[in-house]
C-alpha cells in the first residue's frame, strides 16, 4: 500500500525494514539497536531513509490512517463491539533532545518527564474503538513561533520558509480536517485543556457537526439557564456535595473501573453541557466542556464514556500495523 509513496524501491524497503523494527520487541531503540534489528552494520541507510530520500510522507500518512481506521473497525466487528463509541483523543507527547538543530527544539514543558526540559512536543489524533483498541493515525509538530521568526534558526533547523506558525489548537485543527476529508467518523472528539480552551477549534467541530468532550480550566467561564455566568469551579459549588450528582464507571482502566462522581448541566444553548467529575476520594475536580449536534441524544451517557476514552492506553490493547501488509 505504501509503495506508491517512495520514489525509488531501496527506500520503501528500508522504510519497511525500519517499521518493523521498531514495532519489534526490542528494549530499547536508537540508531544502533535499529540497524542491528535490521541486520544493517551501521545506522546510515535509516538515516538516509529519514533525512535525504524521497517519499511523500503526508501520502503515506494517510495510507497508514485508513489501513489503521479499517483495521480497528473490522476488529470492532468481529468481536461484537461494532456499536461502541470511536473517539478521535487529540494530545501532545513531548520527547527529549540534546543539542538545539532539531527542528522545534527548545526548552518547554515536556509531559514524558514531567518538567521543563530540553525538546520537542508533536500534537496526535488517536482513533479509539472502545472495548477494541487505538492507533495513531495524525500528527503534527509543534513549531514555536520565536524558530520561524528567526531566518538563521529556521535555516539551521531545515525549517519550510513558508512554514506558518500553527497554535496546538490549529494544529488538532489540521489533523482532524485530514482525517475526515478521509472518511474518518467519529462519535465525539476528545482533549485536554489545551484543546478544550481553543475557542478555534471548538467552532471547527461544530461546524463540521462533530460532537466533542474537551477538558477545559476551572476558570472556563459558561453561560447557564436564567442567564447566569459563572466559573466551572463556581458552577460545581453551587450544586454542593450530593445534589446533582451520580456515580458512575469512566471505564475500565490497569487497575480496573474508573468510578468517579458526575453532574451534567445545561447551559443556554441546549446542545452545549459542562460535564464534571469529581474523584470520590479525594475529592479533585474536572470539567469537560460538551457539544452535540442535533438528532443526538443530549444526556451524560455517552459523553462520559467518551471522556474516560481520553487516555488510550487504559482503554485496550494499542493495534498494530502489520508492516507486512502497510508496505506491500
Amino acid at each position: 500500500m505504501l509503495r506508491p509513496c517512495f520514489a525509488r524501491t531501496e527506500p520503501w524497503l528500508q522504510a519497511g525494514r525500519y517499521a518493523a523494527a521498531v514495532m519489534s520487541q526490542i528494549p530499547r531503540r536508537n540508531g544502533w539497536t535499529i540497524a542491528a534489528q535490521i541486520g544493517d552494520r551501521a545506522p546510515d541507510k535509516t538515516q538516509r531513509l529519514l533525512s535525504r530520500a524521497v517519499w511523500d510522507t503526508s501520502a503515506a500518512m494517510a495510507v497508514v490512517r485508513r489501513f489503521a481506521v479499517a483495521g480497528l473497525d473490522e476488529a470492532a466487528r468481529r468481536t461484537g463491539r461494532r456499536r461502541g463509541l470511536a473517539v478521535g483523543a487529540i494530545d501532545e507527547t513531548g520527547q527529549l533532545k540534546a543539542g538545539s538543530r532539531t527542528a522545534g527544539v527548545k526548552r518547554q514543558y515536556l509531559g514524558c518527564v514531567g518538567k521543563v526540559a530540553n525538546g520537542i512536543n508533536t500534537v496526535h489524533l488517536a482513533y479509539v474503538r472502545e472495548g477494541t483498541g487505538h492507533a495513531l493515525i495524525g500528527a503534527r509538530e509543534w513549531i514555536p513561533a520565536e524558530h520561524l521568526k528567526d531566518p538563521a534558526k529556521s535555516a539551521v533547523m531545515g525549517l519550510p520558509a513558508d512554514l506558518a506558525f500553527r497554535t496546538k489548537g490549529q494544529l488538532a485543527i489540521d489533523i482532524l480536517a485530514k482525517a475526515f476529508a478521509d472518511g474518518v467518523q467519529l462519535d465525539f472528539v476528545s482533549g485536554d485543556e489545551v484543546y478544550g480552551s481553543c475557542t478555534e477549534l471548538r467552532e471547527f467541530c461544530e461546524a463540521y457537526g462533530q460532537a466533542y468532550v474537551l477538558r477545559v480550566p476551572s476558570s472556563f467561564r459558561l453561560a447557564l439557564a436564567g442567564g447566569i455566568t459563572l466559573t466551572c469551579q463556581q458552577a460545581a459549588a453551587r450544586l454542593g456535595g450530593r445534589r446533582g450528582w451520580e456515580v458512575r464507571s469512566a471505564g475500565t482502566g490497569s487497575k480496573g473501573q474508573r468510578w468517579y462522581a458526575w453532574a451534567w448541566l445545561g447551559t443556554t444553548s441546549p446542545r452545549h453541557h459542562l460535564l464534571m467529575r469529581r474523584h470520590l476520594t479525594t475529592g479533585e475536580l474536572a470539567f469537560c466542556y460538551c457539544w452535540v449536534p442535533e438528532g443526538q441524544p443530549a444526556s451524560p451517557s455517552r459523553p462520559i464514556r467518551a471522556a474516560g476514552l481520553r487516555w488510550p492506553v487504559e482503554v485496550g490493547h494499542l493495534w498494530h500495523l502489520s508492516s507486512g501488509a502497510a508496505f506491500s
